[in-house]
């Protein structure tokens, strides 16, 4: 049946009909897009059998081609057909005609749409007759019912019925407005005129009638009622009718306040502002049990009185103010703002309502009104003052002391003590800190009830000062002694000062609390301040000067450790380690050493509140301990093979006692390694000392294991340390340039690099709270073990050569034991890199030749 349409119409139909053929599955239908042989052939020999029945399968082929084939034919005669001329033509002529059919329709339409137009012009002039005069008779009616009801508005002018002028009124009013378009036509403007007239009238009449409300003459009273209805007029004349009449009720309200409360007389004083508070009070009690009772309740002409009140009386405490001065008592103004404040909330518990929200109620044009209470915030600088003079006097006798340990010792005698009471809880923080705080607290407590404006920034700001001096002038100056030892203390005196400790844990325990609590003073600030004073507060800088002063006080503690390991560790250096010939148990310097270490860390540990301290400071103790260590091993040379076997032997007792330093409860596997990596430096030291030189190959080769380096220097300090003859170095050193000159696997500086063989005998190398880096690394992490003073240290090779520690690790020490020497990056060694060990290196050989 399509025979006569082109295929692509055919084609098109079918697709929207869905007649579509049958999909075809066959794998070779989809040659020309996704065609996969692979995919094919195995679909044909789907196993290794299949091949036999390979002619079966081309003869299945060859079938298939031919019947393509045919079809290409096929469709070949049908495209022949289709592109015939003379069925073009036909199609072209029959689309030509339906193209004339269509144009035909088109004319037919425009006559019918004409002809219906001239039926129903006739009716279209109808309906448009009908609706000019539908609007006239109801513009008429309209006009009618005005002219009415404004004859009957000026009879009841005439007689003031307000309450049916209200309604009458309101109708008027209501009518008119559909006349405002007519306003040219002659008639309707007279009429629009004496509408506006009337209403004069009824205003005269009314102020009039107001009037004689509010003075009450009694010789001509006016009732209630009336005033009553005629708030009912007001209301239909507009909102300025309404501002104008209230206006005036508060006006003569509080003219008899003017007048009594003068800022020049005795009652318009600062001190007699309870009085007009009072006044007021009174009045707001008259004018809602008497004269208020006629006004309506949305008129809220109370909230008017009060907001006329406030601006009066702002306006005089503000002149008050401002001719006080600087001389205003702050007693007198805080009263004075306090019974402010307390009025502003009767305000608001009377009415539920913001104060703002109530003074709002006379805004026109103007600014936003403001309270009473905004007229002292410009002069809350005397309550600022006054709070930064009464911080002074508290901390005054705190700063003023020479002594800042004896003027902390007296604060804590004015507390119980075990001298008074021995169950008194011991102090932990000083005495000051707690009373300026809780001074702190209760100002900003006063504060934010009187203002939460630029007054309580103002303080906050005076709170950060005082916190600084309190850190500064207090803290670090109750902290700072000298460096150099106690002369009051003997050489051989071991025993710690106890006071010293307790006034440095003290100290600490102080600086700790005050950079915690002066946080939530910050968030309480934040709390109470205004939103745009927010993001201005900040307590960073004092939080870090609290810090700084718990570092210094871990610091003294240090200090003080130093100083008692001192006369162990000078007994050390002394020995003759050259003259010792067998190995003993422990030497009587470590246990005199570990039993004053350990009296001091046993009476430290209670008294530092937070424990994360304990961790630094034990970090601290550790590498102060070993540093002074090696410094006496480098001074107590030459320490030959079996002096180094007892400092050996010395140096494990020392590092037992550091890894139980800490106890159970503040042990951690970081300290532990850190410790571990530590001291095998110093082992791995005395064992190359311990070391025979014959043979010198083998003395080398332990040398090269346990250091990992090919230094020069290095070696030539451990024959120094070993107090090996000049002679003999010599030789050593020949064979050492010739092995290392082979081991290019070794690093060309290790941990020796930095240790210092002529260590000054003031004791400034060694690790003190003032001269070493570990001494001003910061706290904000100080309970962590991976920033702990160990976390630097690299470990020492242990199974040979190419575990020698890396150039950036070869400080011994935080500070080491020089003053001089520093770890710096060197390239890798390359074979007599040195110039001046090459040259020394041919000497030699030409002098052996």
């Amino acid at each position: 049946m399509y025979d006569d349409l082109p295929i692509d119409v055919i084609e098109s139909i079918q697709r929207i009909l869905g007649n579509q053929e049958p999909k075809n599955d066959d794998p070779l239908d989809a040659f020309g897009t996704d065609f996969d042989t692979v995919a094919v052939l195995n679909t044909l020999f789907p196993e290794e059998s299949s091949l036999a029945h390979i002619e079966a399968v081309n003869n299945k082929l060859a079938n298939t081609q031919r019947e393509l084939q045919n079809e290409i034919n096929s469709l070949q005669r049908e495209l022949q057909e289709s592109q015939d001329p003379n069925r073009m033509q036909f199609i072209q002529e029959m689309i030509s005609d339906l193209l004339g059919q269509m144009s035909r329709i088109r004319e037919k339409a425009t006559e019918s749409e004409a002809v219906v137009r001239n039926i129903t012009k006739d009716i279209q002039v109808l309906d448009l007759a009908k609706k000019n005069l539908i609007l006239s008779m109801t513009t008429l009616k309209r006009l009618q019912m005005l002219v009415n009801a404004l004859t009957q508005v000026e009879d009841l002018v005439k007689e003031r019925k307000y309450k049916e002028i209200s309604q009458t009124l309101a109708a008027v009013k209501q009518i008119s407005a559909a006349f405002k378009t007519f306003v040219s036509v002659k008639y309707i403007s007279q009429i629009w005129k004496r509408i506006q007239e009337i209403q004069g009238e009824l205003r005269g009449c009314l102020d009039a009638d107001f009037d004689a409300y509010y003075l009450q003459d009694p010789t001509k009273p006016i009732k209630q009622s009336v005033i009553a209805d005629a708030c009912l007029v007001v209301d239909v004349l507009g909102a300025d009718v309404r501002a104008h009449l209230v206006d005036r009720y508060v006006a003569i309200e509080l003219k008899e306040y003017r007048r009594i409360f003068r800022t020049t007389d005795e009652a318009g004083q600062l001190d007699n502002l309870t009085r007009r508070f009072a006044w007021f009070r009174r009045l707001l009690q008259t004018h809602e049990t008497e004269q208020g009772r006629v006004f309506p309740a949305q008129w809220k002409v109370s909230w008017v009185l009060l907001a006329k009140f406030v601006e009066i009386t702002r306006e005089d405490i503000t002149g008050l103010l401002s001719k006080a001065g600087s001389g205003l008592p702050v007693t007198s103004l805080l009263e004075a703002l306090q019974q402010t404040l307390e009025f502003e909330g009767s305000m608001v518990k009377r009415w539920a309502t913001p104060f703002q929200e109530i003074i709002n109620i006379s805004e026109g044009m103007g600014p936003l009104p403001k309270p009473i209470s905004a007229a002292f915030e410009p002069h809350m600088g005397v309550f600022v003052d006054a709070q930064d003079k009464a911080i002074a006097d508290m901390l005054s006798p705190h700063r003023k002391a020479k002594n800042p340990r004896a003027q902390n010792r007296g604060s804590l005698d004015k507390t119980p003590s075990t001298d008074t009471e021995e169950d008194a809880p011991p102090v932990v923080v000083l005495p000051s800190s707690t009373e300026l705080f809780y001074f702190y607290g209760q100002s900003l407590e006063q504060c934010s009830k009187l203002s939460t404006g630029k007054p309580l920034y103002d303080l906050g700001n005076v709170h950060r000062k005082w916190l600084r001096i309190y850190a500064e002038e207090v803290l670090m100056t109750g902290l700072k002694r000298p460096i150099t030892i106690n002369p009051s203390r003997k050489s051989m005196d071991t025993r710690h000062d106890p006071e010293m400790l307790r006034h440095a844990c003290l100290m600490l325990n102080t600086a700790d609390y005050c950079q915690t609590t002066a946080a939530e003073l910050e968030e309480k600030l934040k709390e109470k301040i205004q939103d745009e004073y927010k993001p201005k507060v900040s307590f960073q800088d004092e939080h870090e000067l609290f810090v700084g002063a718990v570092s210094a006080a871990i610091n003294a503690l240090v200090l003080e450790f130093e100083l008692v390991c001192d006369p162990p560790l000078t007994s050390m250096a002394r020995t003759s380690w050259q003259s010792t010939n067998h190995v003993t148990g422990q030497s009587a310097y470590v246990s005199e050493l570990v039993q004053s270490a350990e009296q001091l860390i046993e009476t430290t540990k209670p008294l530092v509140e937070q424990k994360k301290y304990l961790r630094n400071l034990f970090d601290k103790i550790c590498s102060t301990l070993l540093a002074k260590f090696t410094t006496s091993l480098v001074r107590s040379r030459p320490l030959k093979e079996v002096g180094a076997e007892q400092l050996l032997i010395d140096l494990q007792v020392i590092k037992a006692y550091l890894t139980k330093m800490p106890g159970e409860a503040l042990q951690t596997t970081a300290f532990t390694r850190g410790l571990a990596k530590h001291t095998s430096r110093i082992e791995a030291l005395l064992k190359v000392i311990v070391t025979p030189v014959d043979p010198a190959e083998g003395f080398i080769l332990n040398y090269t294991l346990l250091i990992g380096d090919a230094s020069y220097t290095n070696f030539q300090k451990i024959l120094d340390l070993k107090g090996t003859p000049n002679k003999e170095q010599d030789h050593l050193l020949d064979v050492f340039l010739t092995i290392t000159s082979t081991k290019t696997e070794l690093e060309s500086a290790s941990f020796l690099s930095s240790l210092d063989m002529d260590p000054s005998t003031s004791g400034s190398t060694l690790l003190s709270p003032v001269s070493t880096r570990a001494a001003t690394m910061p706290l904000a992490a100080a309970g962590t073990a991976a920033e702990s003073l160990f976390a630097s240290f690299g470990p020492i090779p242990q199974s040979g050569p190419n575990t020698g520690s890396s150039t950036a690790d070869s400080s011994f020490t935080t500070t080491s034991y020089t003053t001089s020497t520093s770890a710096r990056s060197e390239p890798r060694r390359e074979v007599f890199s040195d110039f001046k060990r090459f040259v020394s290196f041919g000497l030699r050989k030409d002098t052996s030749g």
